[in-house]
């Protein structure tokens, strides 16, 4: 039910937008939960959302472990509970990782069809995991780029993504390889500290950064930080959890959905980055989808 995750964009665009409308949008949403397990080097997400427009209620439990090899096991794992907001009932339990893969790639999708520059040919792909295959699966629908580039830290996993994917992908040796010239950047990686720096960036190119989920990781450096544009999802879960901002101390312009409300401007004549945490509301609108297309083709 989520095979395009294009589908989702509707839903998701009037989520950001009510969620950045405050209590008038009737998102309820605390920042998560995040229960370190020192002793694994992993961590426990809790992420609740509300939203009275959608009448759905859900929360998602997520784990993230930073694998310091490569592992058969993913990353980031993740469940979605879907309860009956009218009496609290279990409705239903989803797979939070197809979830959490599309709904992420179809936000950045909202943030690049907002904010990239008006020709933008190349599209670069730093990391090559779930998140990397899900957003060139919909940046690749929903945009024409004359040239996708893939970057990883291990060679061998980048050149299996250009082998599986449909369309050609130019496996780059270097990060900046990858980056210099490209006009769209997405950052789906487990660093920790920044493999993307401003001086490798064409002015006016757009960034999606969407790895360093915590409050000390980072993926971008503070030059790029701090003279490009900055769009978060959420201001508030950004100035707690995302390294890339608290580190860099860079000054957040707007939350995306400021933007597709249309009470910020766009600017995508300039140099923008859009720092992804994701939110639990995304969940909620995507594992709602998912529930309703089921129970229509029951």
């Amino acid at each position: 039910h989520l095979h395009r995750a294009s589908l989702l964009l509707p839903a998701l665009e009037a989520a950001l937008a009510n969620f950045s409308a405050g209590a008038a949008g009737g998102v309820v949403q605390p920042v998560r939960t995040v229960v370190p397990v020192p002793r694994h080097g992993g961590f426990l997400g809790v992420m609740p959302a509300y939203s009275a427009v959608d009448d759905a209620l859900t929360t998602k439990l997520v784990t993230f472990y930073e694998h310091k090899k490569d592992s058969s096991v993913p990353s980031h794992q993740a469940t979605v509970l879907l309860f009956d907001p009218s009496n609290g009932s279990l409705k239903a339990l989803l797979d939070g990782s197809v979830i959490t893969a599309k709904r992420t790639a179809a936000v950045s999708a909202i943030a690049t069809k907002l904010l990239m520059p008006a020709f933008a040919e190349v599209l670069c792909i730093l990391g090559a995991g779930v998140q990397a295959y899900s957003h060139y699966e919909i940046f690749t629908e929903l945009f024409t780029f004359k040239e996708v580039r893939i970057w990883n830290r291990t060679k061998e996993r980048a050149v299996k993504f250009a082998d599986s994917v449909n369309g050609p992908v130019q496996v780059c040796s270097s990060a900046q390889e990858a980056v210099t010239g490209a006009d769209v950047i997405v950052t789906v990686t487990m660093a920790t500290t920044p493999i993307l720096f401003g001086d490798w960036v064409k002015p006016g190119a757009h960034i999606n950064a969407v790895g360093a989920s915590r409050p000390d990781w980072r993926e971008l450096d503070d030059e790029l930080m701090k003279n490009s544009v900055l769009f978060v999802d959420s201001r508030e879960a950004a100035l707690t959890e995302s390294g890339d901002v608290i580190l860099s101390g860079a000054e957040i312009f707007a939350e995306l959905g400021e933007v597709v409300k249309g009470t910020k401007p766009a600017l995508p004549e300039k140099t923008t980055v859009f720092k992804s945490l994701g939110m639990a509301v995304e969940d909620t609108v995507a594992a709602k989808f998912v529930y309703d297309s089921w129970s229509a083709g029951k």
